[in-house]
């Protein structure tokens, strides 16, 4: 089972609901502070951070880039952009395993990263 936490500044309960909904049964998905969230993270007590703001980066991944370092992070959306569905794709597959983006392209964004996480994992 995928482990997942929904950390991030804003619309944490939307952004687990669609990711259980979305998962199924192939995912556990809790609700943290950031920082209790990135220190879980880091811990091994979950296999993916999610978390959205309104840049993308800044409250979003702020703690998360300081407890595991830029390289475990990627930024999936931004005001005015949302990251290609190869780019997304790419951050899973390479080992990016936090992930920010802005709340309004949660529906654009979740489904290409989660269906990624799924493909990763063998699930």
């Amino acid at each position: 089972m995928i482990r997942i936490v929904v950390g991030g500044q804003i619309n944490k309960r939307e952004i687990c609901d669609f990711t259980e909904k979305f998962m199924g049964e192939k995912a556990s998905v809790d609700i943290k502070g950031d920082l209790e969230a990135a220190m879980a993270l880091k811990a091994g007590q979950y296999d993916y951070y999610i978390g959205a703001c309104n840049t993308g980066g800044g409250g979003a991944l702020a703690l998360a880039i300081a407890m595991l370092g830029a390289e475990s992070c990627a930024t999936i959306s931004m005001p005015g952009k949302i990251f290609p569905q190869e780019e997304i794709v790419a951050a899973v597959a390479n080992g990016k395993t936090a992930f920010g983006f802005t709340a309004q392209h949660a529906e654009n964004v979740l489904p290409v990263l989660l269906r990624a996480i799924i493909e990763k994992r063998g699930e």
